[in-house]
Parts: C-alpha cells; structure tokens; sequence
C-alpha cells in the first residue's frame, strides 16, 4: 500500500458536461500524483476507456445519458475490480448512495463539496480505502440495514442490456436511435422492449418511462 502512494494515479473523468470535465481536471492535476489519463462523456465510452487506458480510478458522475453512471459502475465493479471508482454527482439523495455503493463504488462526493475533498477522496482511494463525502455520511450509515426499493429490485432483475434499452427509452429515443446506438437491428430493440413489458407488467412506452424516472435508472433533469 505504500508503494501505491508512490506511484502515478491514473484517473479517467466521466462526466457529460465538458465544462465540469474541465474543471475537474484543473483542480487534480495540481495533484503531484495524478495523471488524467481520459475524459468520457458517458457511461458507454467510459467502459471503452478503461478498456484502452487502464486507469487506476475513475471519477463518476450519475445523470449521464445512455448509460449513466450507477450502471457504468456496476458494470466496471464485475469486470474490472482492479478499478475503483468514485461516484461525483450533484445529487444529495439516500437513494442515490445506496446504488452508488451496491454498484461497487469505493466513494461518493457531491460536486458543491470543497477542492480539498476530492483530493482526500482519490488519495484515500487510491491506498483502498473508503471515501464519503460529509453531506452523505449520514446515509452511508443507513445503507447497510436498509433494503431496494420495489422498484429497483425490479430493474436488478432484468439483463444488463435491457437496463441500457429502458434507459434510451426513457431519454425518450426511439426505435431507430436506439439501434443505431447500440449498434443492433431495430427488430432487436422491439423484441428487448417487448420482453421489458412483459417482465415489469407494463403496456405502454410512457409507463416504461415513468418507471425507469421513478427508479432511479433515468432522469428528469436529462
């Protein structure tokens, strides 16, 4: 562990704001240990670049479009466990720690917290340990007795890629979009929201997105 600390932290930043993305990688490359190693815009080219630039830590944020963040992590969690990730979002929300942290996330900070947090953060991080930010501790406590909501219980029960297709869906793309997305046939997209239905007792679109808003998988600031 103390060979760790010696050694560059190479970071990836996943966010869907350039802006944020910028000023993110202001701020922790004044680190002397840290190297940003790639930007994402997305869950999507997040799982891409750790892939391609092997990073060490990844700075996460949850509303991405496409496949946001929570879903990145777990994703990332089962096939790269060698690669933490802490989640950064705008959200203070009990719901929110608790996915981030039955996702695989080894930290959870909010983006108004201060700059020397997230140095705390990727340092803490990067020797294995933990990292909560203040404004969410109180919820970290809670996590490990509490239980999913109903509805989330629901979405853990469905495959990766028909998490990735009610998530499209509830961005409000349409058949056409989302095969071009994903790089599928549009028969293989009606055939994945057929199943949606059917598995979540749902009949219609809006009802796909209203469910997906309501647990958690997609969101109305989008």
């Amino acid at each position: 562990m103390g060979h760790k600390q010696l050694k560059s932290i190479d970071i990836l930043l996943a966010d869907d704001h350039a802006l944020v993305r910028a000023g993110i990688r202001a701020l922790i490359e004044q680190l002397p240990t840290v190297k940003v190693v790639g930007e994402a815009r997305d869950g999507r080219e997040a799982l891409r670049l750790v892939k391609e630039r092997k990073p060490d830590l990844i700075l996460m944020d949850i509303a991405m479009p496409g496949l946001n963040g929570l879903e990145a992590t777990a994703r990332i969690s089962k096939e790269f466990p060698d690669v933490s990730v802490i989640i950064l979002s705008m959200h203070v929300n009990e719901q929110y720690v608790r996915e981030a942290i039955n996702a695989g996330a080894a930290g959870y900070l909010v983006k108004r917290g201060a700059a020397t947090e997230l140095e705390h953060a990727i340092t803490a991080v990067a020797r294995g340990e933990k990292y909560f930010s203040p404004l969410v501790s109180a919820y970290v406590k809670r996590v490990g007795a509490g239980h999913p909501t109903a509805d989330r219980v629901w979405i853990e029960r469905l495959t990766p890629r028909q998490r990735e297709i009610l998530q499209l869906i509830a961005e409000r793309h349409n058949t056409k979009e989302i095969a071009y997305i994903l790089n599928v046939s549009t028969k293989t997209v009606e055939a994945h929201r057929t199943q949606l239905m059917k598995r979540l007792g749902i009949h219609d679109v809006p009802g796909l997105v209203r469910f997906a808003i309501k647990a958690g998988l997609a969101s109305l600031d989008e």
